[in-house]
């Protein structure tokens, strides 16, 4: 019987596995044994999560360029309803990317220091791109 390769949109595709096992035991070993621990990976995909919304990141970039605002004022500048807008901040508090504090009947937002490095990183990568 004669397989033939995998299609996508008529376009062949490589599998993406060896078809000999040629394990570098010890670069494989150390990699092994640098990998973060359970409950570091699960912080880094919460934080991932959290900026993996078009939503959140909107709001994470007028953050970011407005240093501070109130769920009313983010919800103007993005168009979004400020129950959806308030949802979203608790997202990124609940992954320590933002933080809140209360100025008399206003609660104001702002970006930590991780969250900014992030969305600097992020922002570094598309420079340029639309």
């Amino acid at each position: 019987m004669c397989e033939r390769p995998a299609t996508f949109s008529g376009v062949a595709i490589e599998p993406d596995t060896c078809d000999l096992l040629c394990l570098d035991l010890p670069k494989a070993e150390a990699l092994r044994a640098s990998q973060p621990g359970v409950e570091r990976l699960d912080d880094l995909a919460r934080v991932a999560k959290a900026f993996g919304d078009p939503t959140r990141l909107a709001i994470a970039i007028a953050l970011r360029d407005g240093d501070q605002a109130c769920v009313c004022d983010l919800g103007w500048v993005l168009g979004r309803d400020e129950k959806l807008v308030s949802h979203h901040l608790r997202q990124l508090r609940g992954a320590g990317l933002a933080r809140s504090r209360r100025d008399g009947k206003m609660v104001m937002y702002e970006l930590t220091e991780r969250a900014r490095l992030l969305l600097d990183a992020l922002a570094a990568d598309t420079a340029g791109k639309t």
